[in-house]
């Protein structure tokens, strides 16, 4: 009798276009198997593994939506990879993660293309990803760049620095906040004050969510105030850390809802 593969799906997936052919409503089955997976296999190797399932499907929706690798996706904390790796044609070589001639735990340059850049553990992305952009920019390339920062990684002062520059450098990049609340020990400090305020009052989100049970009824109606979300959040609770640094703050959004990402 032959045996039916959990991972039938993942297995047909060798690199990010091949996941880009399929069609959206599949891509819930593929990140399933795809947590599966690295349960699985971190559970053989070590290695960092609540932040990894965490970015399942953030990585899907990256390489479902950007042309990679000749868009650029920069990982930081790099420890969140795990999952970028397996879509990129380094599934069989996860069995050795982390070991002497395996696959690196970190986004590694000369181990595959789609590690734009080598990163070991935290708040390099933003000045990064703002040195691709404004590189192609020079150059005339019609290039996206995306950095994947941790709430922890953000509270160092490099990441506030490339902040400080990008908000002003007119850079076509973008800058995803993966706001987990994880770091090697819990976060505390100002900044961990600010991400628990941001968009988290009760009075916004009560109005929301009721805004979208009523609406869902009608849905040209929902995705007009979808459209409008933003002036009114504008309203009730106007200017972002993000936004006075010169970013458009987009979300929060929930990192586990593959239509939202």
């Amino acid at each position: 009798m032959s045996a039916i593969s959990r991972h039938s799906l993942l297995e047909t997936i060798d690199r990010p276009a091949d996941l880009r052919r399929l069609e959206r409503k599949r891509l819930a089955q593929l990140a399933s198997e795809l947590r599966a997976f690295l349960i699985e296999s971190v559970a053989q190797t070590g290695g960092h593994l609540s932040s990894n399932l965490g970015t399942v499907e953030l990585t899907i929706a990256l390489h479902a939506v950007f042309d990679t690798p000749e868009d650029r996706l920069v990982w930081d904390v790099g420890h969140q990879c795990y999952a970028h790796k397996v879509l990129t044609g380094r599934r069989a070589g996860m069995d050795r993660l982390r070991m002497h001639g395996g696959v690196s735990g970190f986004p590694k340059r000369g181990e595959s293309p789609y590690d734009t850049f080598g990163v070991g553990h935290s708040s390099t992305s933003i000045s990064a990803a703002l040195g691709m952009a404004l590189a192609a920019k020079q150059k005339g390339e019609a290039r996206k760049v995306v950095a994947i920062i941790g709430d922890g990684a953000l509270s160092a002062g490099m990441a506030f620095e490339a902040l400080n520059n990008a908000g002003v450098a007119d850079a076509d990049m973008l800058v995803i906040l993966n706001d987990n609340e994880m770091s090697i020990s819990p976060p505390v400090g100002a900044l961990n004050n600010i991400l628990t305020r941001l968009m988290s009052g009760r009075t916004f989100n009560a109005a929301r969510e009721g805004a979208r049970h009523m609406l869902g009824f009608a849905p040209p109606l929902l995705e007009l105030a979808r459209r409008a979300e933003e002036h009114v959040k504008g309203m009730i609770a106007p200017g972002t850390l993000f936004e006075e640094f010169g970013f458009h703050y987009y979300g929060p959004i929930d990192g586990h809802d593959l239509d939202a990402l």
